[in-house]
């Protein structure tokens, strides 16, 4: 007999063999129709390997034979035999474990379907993603629309079978012999890669289909009840041009028809929202195939947003105590190797330009400027924290398939800073940058975050420095998070390589996640250049170094924003404040008065002085999401009055043009996201 703890805290004995699917029969067969998947954790210690949460990151989720540590839960199969004492939850559709479950299952109806239907094909693998799934098969001959359409009618085929996913077990070695007699190439990478000689490799079977696969999966096919097939990508084998070039057939799955069309309807407001549609609509920005990829060319508009952008995180970091520093864009090779870049980022850097007296590179990062000029001069402890901040251009290598407008580039302005302090005052200036953050969040309007706390993986040799330097910076920084209750979420093996890291990623309007700040506890660097303070007691001590990012670059903050507020910035933000329409011509010179006087206030104005008639000058502004509108005729010439339109909410009628100044001028001073 084995223990089975249920979430309630209630302990049931079961024979050795039961299944989820048994016990949530024996609780009510409605509850059994219910649920999709199991999460089980061990009562008993076991051995720990690779952790759920690591095993979710990669490919291996798909192919691994690991199983988690005694603290780690794992969603497993319902008719999963249980063999052990455990703590379990039967999963329902509202869990968002469950969809991820559903949509791998997705993938396998989806090949299913390829391979009935065009049997010459070759599996490579099919994840669940956060929007769905995709499969990497081969076909020499490209697929269509048309096969696409079929694919999913043989889909809503394989649904309607209702087949059983069945989870065997098989020798390493007999599952290599069987797929390379099938020619299935990517399969037998996949099992020599994730596997070792003498493992028992696991098989789900559906119907007559076949695949290597970890899962775990719904109870049968019939659970996908609502699915699409998408789109088609290509894609070379192991990211190698001189492989097979795949075809990636994506899709998605919910368990319901109401959650896939309101999906749909998401992703109509997310092409709406488009940073690359309305960077071109709003002349904001562009992108020159003559000068490179992934390379940005700020255009008058949004070079005034960038301005305001700008103007105001350098006022604040000067408020808050930080010194505004700027350092060169290419720095000797020697440089780089000795911060450690050379050899730990080397890949993400443009390669090494020779010039009459050294190797040079242009920088990846602000950081080791920023340490040549603390240590330019002698540092006492009064001196410290030195805080130096820096909107600073930097160049990374991406690969061309990589980029993405603004949100993946090569060259970009990232607003650094790193502040160099004694072990003592680290905490309180990682809570100060936390705080920073924060206000950025709340003034540029995302009221929702979420926070990731980076962490080292002790059997990986990238990351460097001592076990005791490692749980001493970790535990700084979870202090500060818990001393400011923010919830967090640790990824273990994903710190920087020299030191732990905490992510603030934000939340959109549309409820989409975005890395952008980040503040990171370093040891390594100042070790590296030998940094010093004199300290209290007369000794020469190493300081530590935090470096934080709040916008991230800006090039991507200012992409997500356009997302964000879809293209209508608030007042304070927006490239021109007011549109000027005079009805006629007569009105002109009323209209070139307020103008001035807009202007003396400091507000950005455009005055339409075209011949298009007034209601095709309105039409323009608003195609160009100006957040204001005025319109003058006779009435407002006469009595010094504007009447104001206001962007998404129309006509408010006349005011004096004292009234709405004075409105303008508070709603840029306050950042008001309102108008």
């Amino acid at each position: 007999m084995i223990k089975i703890q249920l979430p309630d805290g209630s302990i049931r004995e079961v024979p050795k063999g039961t299944t989820a699917l048994d016990i949530a029969n024996s609780i009510s067969p409605r509850l059994a129709a219910a649920v999709v998947v199991a999460r089980i954790r061990a009562l008993a210690p076991i051995a720990a390997t690779t952790t759920e949460a690591a095993l979710e990151a990669s490919e291996e989720a798909m192919y691994s034979s690991h199983t988690a540590g005694s603290d780690a839960a794992r969603i497993v199969d319902l008719n999963l035999p249980l063999t052990e004492d455990v703590a379990l939850e039967l999963l329902k559709e509202n869990d968002p474990a469950a969809i991820k479950v559903v949509r791998h299952s997705a993938a396998h109806v989806m090949a299913t379907a390829i391979l009935e239907l065009f049997p010459e094909t070759k599996l490579g693998h099919g994840p669940a993603t956060d929007n769905g799934f995709f499969y990497d098969v081969y076909r020499e001959v490209p697929f269509t629309e048309a096969d696409l359409a079929a694919i999913e009618a043989r889909m809503a085929d394989v649904v309607k079978r209702d087949e059983p996913f069945v989870r065997v077990e098989e020798s390493r070695e007999k599952g290599l012999t069987d797929y390379a007699a099938q020619g299935e190439f990517m399969k037998l990478h996949f099992i020599e890669r994730f596997t070792k000689p003498g493992d028992e490799i696991s098989l789900y079977k559906n119907g007559a289909f076949t695949d290597f696969c970890r899962g775990p999966h719904v109870p049968s096919t019939g659970r996908v009840k609502a699915f699409k097939v998408m789109s088609i990508a290509g894609a070379y084998w192991l990211g190698d041009e001189k492989n097979q070039q795949l075809q990636r057939i994506y899709g998605t799955a919910f368990f319901n028809p109401k959650d896939l069309e309101a999906h749909f309807k998401h992703l109509e407001e997310v092409k709406a929202r488009d940073h690359r549609v309305l960077g071109k609509q709003l002349d904001l920005f562009s992108i020159q195939e003559v000068a490179g990829a992934g390379l940005i060319f700020w255009h008058p508009k949004g070079g005034l947003i960038r301005k305001t952008m700008e103007d105001w995180m350098r006022e604040d970091c000067i408020r808050r105590g930080y010194h505004m520093v700027f350092t060169p864009h290419i720095m000797r090779r020697e440089l780089w190797k000795i911060s450690g870049h050379e050899e730990n980022y080397g890949e993400n850097m443009y390669p090494p330009m020779e010039l009459d007296d050294a190797e040079y590179r242009l920088k990846p990062m602000n950081c080791p400027g920023h340490i040549l000029i603390y240590k330019n001069s002698p540092k006492s402890y009064r001196d410290l924290p030195q805080r130096y901040a820096e909107l600073g251009n930097v160049y990374r290598y991406e690969r061309s398939g990589t980029m993405h407008g603004l949100l993946r580039v090569r060259g970009f302005t990232q607003d650094d800073a790193h502040i160099f302090c004694t072990p003592d005052q680290i905490e309180s200036e990682v809570e100060s940058c936390i705080d920073f953050a924060q206000a950025v969040l709340k003034t540029f309007s995302f009221h929702q975050f979420q926070v990731e706390l980076s962490t080292w993986d002790p059997t990986d040799k990238k990351f460097i420095g001592s076990a005791e330097k490692w749980d001493n910076a970790v535990g700084s920084l979870t202090r500060v998070l818990d001393r400011k209750n923010i919830p967090y979420k640790t990824i273990p093996g994903e710190a920087a390589f020299y030191g732990p890291k905490i992510d603030i990623k934000l939340v959109d309007v549309l409820g989409r996640l975005w890395q952008l700040s980040t503040v990171q506890f370093d040891w390594n660097l100042p070790a590296r250049f030998d940094l010093e303070y004199v300290g209290e007691d007369g000794e020469r001590h190493q300081p530590v170094m935090v470096h934080r990012a709040l916008f991230g670059s800006v090039e991507r903050f200012f992409g997500v924003l356009i997302e964000h507020y879809a293209g209508a910035f608030p007042m304070w933000l927006a490239p021109v404040q007011v549109g000027l329409v005079p009805i006629s011509e007569k009105h002109l010179d009323y209209a070139y008065t307020v103008k001035s006087r807009l202007e003396a206030a400091g507000l950005r104005v455009e005055l339409d002085t075209s011949n298009n008639k007034m209601q095709g000058k309105i039409r323009d502004f608003g195609l160009q999401k100006i957040p204001f509108i005025l319109i003058m005729g006779d009435k407002e010439s006469a009595t010094d009055s504007v009447s104001v339109r206001v962007r998404a909410k129309g006509d408010e009628g006349s005011v004096t043009l004292e009234a709405f100044l004075d409105r303008a001028k508070r709603l840029v001073t306050e950042h008001s996201m309102e108008l």
